[in-house]
């Protein structure tokens, strides 16, 4: 049985393209950029890539890139648009949580829930992490954006507070508090214009979880910022307003 984000991405490319967040990449770029001193001998590797978004970026700035992701045809649409533009991008279809090119990258980046944390279990998730880890060169750097458990958590409490029960949460909260797992559904159409509705599972950590993964997985140290579209900033500390967190960590 498929998981929703397979579903989701069987035959999305070209709307993924056309959402509103994807506005931000060339923002996500320059930081990118800026983190790696632009040293274009550097080899990067974009994980959960999707359609090619941050990597044909790279690509046309100059930067030896190779994206992976589960999706085939997120994939088939990263080679047309890199093929359209002659830029020459190396994606392959990798399993996120079965993949190692073994010390092959400098870089490796996740953006925007890339594979990472839309896994069923907190091992696959972690099993993410330590690819990337096994994939980067040492002192190697790691580039990555997730789910920020404490907006939920702070919303989550918020409202039961005022709701002035105690029976524990309302109706429409579809944050669980046990697991952080954020349980949804979510419509949309796919490039052809039929009707999806994906019943989607998120979790969600918090900064101190993310850390002992990073910890545990090999990284030696791991900084942790709040994150905003298109605009990515050493300077924005993260805090319960922030629906995603940036964390970078090193080899």
């Amino acid at each position: 049985m498929k998981q929703w984000y397979e579903e989701l991405f069987e035959n999305y490319s070209e709307n993924y393209d056309k959402e509103s967040f994807t506005e931000g990449t060339p923002g996500e770029t320059n930081f990118i950029e800026k983190e790696i001193l632009s040293d274009k001998s550097l080899s990067i590797l974009d994980i959960g890539c999707g359609s090619g978004r941050h990597s044909l970026e790279l690509a046309r700035r100059g930067y030896r890139v190779t994206g992976i992701d589960l999706s085939p045809a997120m994939i088939g649409r990263a080679k047309s648009l890199a093929e359209s533009e002659s830029l020459t991008i190396k994606f392959f279809v990798r399993d996120a949580r079965r993949f190692n090119f073994n010390a092959s990258f400098d870089l490796a980046i996740m953006i925007c829930e890339g594979a990472f944390p839309l896994m069923e279990t907190d091992e696959m998730n972690y099993s993410i992490i330590k690819n990337a880890y096994s994939s980067l060169k040492p002192g190697g750097k790691f580039i990555f954006t997730t789910l920020n458990g404490l907006f939920p958590l702070f919303h989550s409490v918020k409202d039961f507070v005022n709701s002035g029960t105690d029976k524990g949460k309302s109706s429409d909260n579809t944050f669980d508090l046990m697991t952080f797992r954020d349980y949804s559904v979510y419509e949309t159409k796919d490039d052809k214009g039929k009707k999806k509705v994906l019943k989607c599972d998120e979790r969600y950590y918090v900064p101190s979880e993310i850390t002992w993964l990073l910890k545990s997985a090999g990284f030696r140290d791991s900084q942790i910022f709040g994150c905003k579209l298109g605009a990515f900033s050493r300077n924005d500390r993260l805090t319960t307003e922030d629906f995603e967190m940036l964390v970078i960590a090193n080899k």
